[in-house]
């Protein structure tokens, strides 16, 4: 659709036991799935690489798994991220980019960076952070998401600074890490974390209807009216402009794992 960006919605990983039977056929070999899950979902968030380091090998056996137009999320190392000094997380992202990743092709998608739920905000130091990351690597435009679980982050500075680095907050529908909705860089990403294993589609399929609608605002560049009471800057100067088109990443993670698959494709099939 034209004025539009592309949605996307998918799940963290492939590997989960208890998806055989329920998302997986229970007789599929695991080392197809996720040639299987890359073919019912339109993306995967990688935590693996949250933990440790993969390789250019890694990498590109994924890309060969998945079909064109799939894209992986990949999380950057706990290393850059559960540090005192974030200043300092130079040589660790660094590594990272170092081991592969744009081995995924136009595979790759977002970098999110994921800071522990005790990290707080200190804006000379979170704009240390920022500056650490490229805007390319081998030739490609990387574009790089932080999820903040802090509640200082609920402040006017933190959005000025992200706007200035066009870096995207996370939108995180989560019991208890704050939600910060704003429009900082060229995309979205949301981490929808209140799904329950008893729903078989983890949401509330009225909750999919009304995160869909709030995807297509996303996509078309504004912000939708579901989350506009999590817009913490409202002391910002807010510029009329016309609205820029994102591409939107959705993700239904943690909460009701179980049936993440079956949300994500309920989402999705409401977009058609």
């Amino acid at each position: 659709m034209s004025g539009h960006g592309t949605i996307r919605a998918g799940i963290g990983g492939w590997t989960f036991a208890p998806w055989r039977g329920v998302f997986y056929p229970e007789k599929l070999q695991q080392a197809k799935e996720l040639h299987f899950a890359s073919r019912a979902l339109s993306t995967i968030e990688i935590n693996g690489t949250y933990y440790r380091s993969q390789t250019p090998n890694t990498f590109a056996k994924w890309a060969r798994d998945v079909p064109d137009g799939f894209v992986f999320s990949l999380k950057g190392p706990r290393f850059a991220t559960n540090r005192r000094v974030l200043a300092e997380a130079g040589d660790s992202i660094k590594r990272f980019l170092d081991s592969g990743p744009t081995m995924l092709g136009d595979r790759l998608g977002p970098i999110l960076w994921q800071f522990a739920p005790t990290k707080t905000f200190d804006e000379a130091d979170f704009g240390a952070f920022l500056e650490l990351l490229p805007k390319e690597l081998d030739g490609k435009a990387l574009r790089h998401t932080v999820e903040v679980r802090h509640d200082t982050f609920k402040c006017p500075e933190f959005i000025a600074l992200i706007r200035r680095h066009a870096v995207p907050v996370v939108y995180a529908d989560h019991p208890v890490y704050p939600a910060i909705a704003d429009l900082a860089g060229g995309f979205v990403y949301a981490r929808l974390q209140k799904g329950e294993d008893t729903i078989p589609t983890a949401y509330p399929p009225k909750e999919i209807a009304q995160w869909a609608d709030a995807a297509r605002s996303w996509a078309e560049g504004n912000l939708p009216k579901r989350v506009e009471g999590d817009l913490f800057a409202p002391a910002l100067p807010s510029k009329k402009t016309k609205p820029k088109p994102r591409d939107v990443f959705v993700y239904f993670i943690h909460g009701g794992k179980v049936h993440a698959p079956a949300a994500a494709q309920a989402f999705t099939a409401l977009l058609t």
